[in-house]
């Protein structure tokens, strides 16, 4: 484990594997490769890799993506794949990579998440962001590429997908179809935090973000830069002691990233300040004049709230554009790569999906917008239901006809759906950060950000006494969650801080078969299936811009969001809610003492916490408009008492 390599590469890795021989020699058949610095308005020029159809008979539409991961391979050598899908590559098209600013072998400066400036793109010729250098490189495309029809789409998955969102405000008119996939939204909600919380696990991720290479370049300028972390990291396959061992987050700085710019800025920026709202690109999202795709997967550790938001924002601010999302039984861009059955961890989805997806959904949606072929057949919502293991679609998104449910908790550890408990009763637990609650089940090595804990069986958290358990009675029929969720809990802590994690789980009965992802070891009867789970860090229950201590045993409402959710809970299975405060590695610890920034807490700020849950807490799922206003005003920079 020398170099636990870049998970953030492992799925444009596995897919170029599974493309590449074959593809290859069609791509190298079938397509000329032309290379361009295409000057951006300000000067800088952007490295940019065209692939033309040979055939020149007819005109085609010009398909981009833009990342900051490479668009290799340089020189002479061909793509092993082309575009979102090997469908896609045989329709027909004109195929753009573009390495983003200041990566790789583009000019200028590379900014995290750079901040959109609005208004800028016909009236300023020198301020720049994502989207003006996407309208500047659409621009240049549509006039100097021979053949294109003059219609572009964007694609991208990940941090491409980003690049996708923000070239939708104030497009360029031949940008005419964008597919945002697993996009990161907002970096203080997804992505490298979860509701404010840092999530641990992305600590391998700086290396790669946090320098700034010297020269254009075909190769990594960073890799020398993991050897600090990931030799540390080979001292043990156990990921929860090393990062336990390693103490407060505080030595990071000091042991491995001194010199790393964007794990400044981090530490310099804990709460949702003004460098974060201002690489939000969701309030961006209006006067929006084309069609827009957004594509997610439900079980994605990394990117859930991304893919949700953008759709959220865009059909808000656009009611009348023609927007549409896709949620699949995927983590992080499973729908790009076809592994024939389709499961998460243990848990089995069904056979083909992603070509599925690839062949019905994402190739109608482009040759419907960029080729003029056929109706759009695409509903404004395609949703799995992760139960039931089926398609639906919906009108809208949440369903308008979902219906709400209210979960509340039993004073016998039952959790009742639409009921009031007989009386409200208190539930208590100690949290104590130097023993955390583990997210897996199972021991796992120094990692980035897990896949497989997204489905994982909660028994082994059921067990602890620092969690709190509710589960309803044996359903006897099927009962379909759908829509948002929202958490609102009464606590009082003896501290001044603490976090609080809550999950909705899917409990198997006890004969549950086994399916095709099931292995030897794990026995489905009585497996408790996450199905959906947030972090919220409490200091920021009334703001994420002003976080304020607790006033120890004063009982306050922590009310927040889990993302949203379309699961059956089958007859004979139960419905079970979990709380507790630690989630670790995964998330980072909260001394659970109150300090200004928790990056600079010491060891000795870490203290154990009486937590207790008041009767009078539930969770909501369903249409949530009302009570996602709170939560908005939050994230506003409003001190919202409640």
């Amino acid at each position: 484990m020398k170099y636990p390599i870049l998970w953030l590469f492992t799925f444009f890795i596995l897919i170029n594997s599974s493309f590449a021989q074959n593809d290859s020699l069609y791509i190298a058949q079938h397509y000329d490769k032309t290379e361009y610095q295409i000057k951006m308005r300000d000067g800088v020029k952007l490295y940019t890799i065209v692939y033309t159809p040979k055939d020149k008979s007819k005109k085609y539409p010009i398909l981009m993506k833009r990342t900051c991961y490479s668009i290799k391979p340089y020189g002479e050598a061909y793509a092993t794949r082309l575009g979102p899908s090997k469908y896609l590559m045989k329709e027909g098209y004109i195929f753009v990579n573009q390495d983003v600013r200041g990566r790789w072998m583009s000019e200028g400066v590379y900014d995290n998440m750079r901040p959109h400036i609005p208004g800028n793109k016909l009236r300023n010729k020198k301020a720049i962001d994502e989207s003006s250098d996407t309208y500047d490189t659409v621009d240049w495309l549509v006039k100097n590429i021979p053949n294109n029809n003059g219609k572009v789409g964007q694609y991208g998955i990940s941090y491409p997908g980003f690049y996708t969102a923000a070239a939708i405000p104030e497009a360029h008119p031949a940008l005419v179809a964008s597919s945002p996939q697993a996009p990161i939204s907002d970096f203080f909600f997804d992505d490298f935090h979860h509701m404010g919380a840092f999530l641990q696990s992305y600590l391998f991720a700086f290396p790669v973000f946090g320098h700034h290479k010297e020269k254009l370049t075909t190769e990594s300028w960073y890799s020398d830069k993991w050897s600090a972390f990931n030799d540390a990291g080979d001292a043990t396959k156990n990921g929860y002691e090393f990062y336990k061992d390693m103490g407060s987050i505080k030595v990071v700085k000091e042991k491995y990233f001194t010199d790393n710019f964007f794990w400044d800025q981090i530490i310099s920026h804990p709460n949702y300040d003004e460098f974060w709202q201002k690489r939000s690109i969701l309030p961006h999202l209006k006067e929006v004049d084309h069609a827009v795709m957004t594509v997610g997967g439900w079980f994605d550790a990394e990117d859930l709230y991304g893919p949700l938001n953008i759709y959220k924002s865009l059909e808000k601010n656009n009611p009348k554009m023609n927007n549409t999302i896709v949620m699949g039984p995927w983590s992080h861009g499973d729908w790009a790569r076809e592994k024939g059955t389709q499961s998460i961890n243990h848990i089995y989805f069904g056979d083909s999906i992603s070509t599925f997806y690839q062949k019905e959904i994402e190739r109608n949606f482009f040759n419907h917008y960029l080729k003029d072929e056929g109706k759009n057949k695409l509903p404004e919502a395609y949703m799995f239901d992760t139960g039931l293991n089926q398609w639906r679609k919906y009108d809208t998104w949440p369903p308008k006809k979902a219906k709400n449910f209210t979960l509340r908790f039993e004073e016998d550890g039952r959790l009742l759906i639409d009921q009031k408990p007989k009386k409200a009763a208190t539930f208590t637990y100690m949290s104590d950060p130097d023993k955390p609650v583990p997210y897996r089940s199972e021991i796992e090595p120094v990692r980035f950000t897990p896949r497989p804990y997204m489905t994982d069986d909660q028994r082994h958290a059921s067990y602890r006494p620092d969690v709190l358990t509710f589960e309803t009675e044996i359903l006897d029929n099927d009962l379909q969650l759908a829509g948002e969720i929202m958490a609102k809990l009464m606590v009082s802590i003896s501290t001044s801080d603490a976090d609080f994690v809550v999950k909705l789980i899917d409990v198997y009965p006890d004969d549950a078969p086994a399916t095709k992802a099931t292995p030897a070891h794990v026995n489905m009867g009585g497996y408790q299936q996450l199905v959906r789970a947030e972090v919220f860090r409490g200091r920021y229950r009334n703001s994420f811009t002003y976080p304020e201590p607790f006033t120890p045993n004063q009982p306050e409402e922590v009310t927040f969001p889990l993302q949203d959710i379309l699961h059956t809970f089958k007859k004979g299975h139960r419905v079970m809610i979990q709380i507790h405060s630690t989630w670790f590695p995964y998330i980072d610890r909260n001394p659970q003492k109150y300090v200004d920034n928790i990056y600079e807490a010491a060891d000795d700020d870490f203290i154990k916490s009486v937590i207790t849950v008041h009767g009078t807490s539930s969770v909501l799922v369903g249409n949530l408009k009302e009570e996602m206003k709170k939560f908005e005003e939050m994230k506003s920079g409003k001190v919202i008492k409640p």
